[in-house]
């Protein structure tokens, strides 16, 4: 899954946010697995550019709907 810049979030739709959205927690929940049954994850540090990513679409999605 690619992360995204905040130019290309505000160019999507709210449904397409939500996509995004859900494929993305759906890849980190399973990262998390991985971690919970003591694996190592390919890559350390996706972990943290999901959740930054995440926020980031969870805000973007607040504010295009508060200007409706």
């Amino acid at each position: 899954m690619a992360i995204f810049h905040k130019r290309e979030l505000w160019e999507m739709s709210i449904e397409e946010l939500d996509e995004h959205l859900l494929d993305l927690k759906k890849e980190l929940m399973k990262i998390r697995g991985v971690l919970a049954s003591g694996g190592i994850p390919e890559d350390v540090g996706k972990t943290r550019e999901i959740r930054k990513t995440i926020a980031r679409i969870l805000t973007i999605k607040r504010e295009k709907e508060k200007k409706k």
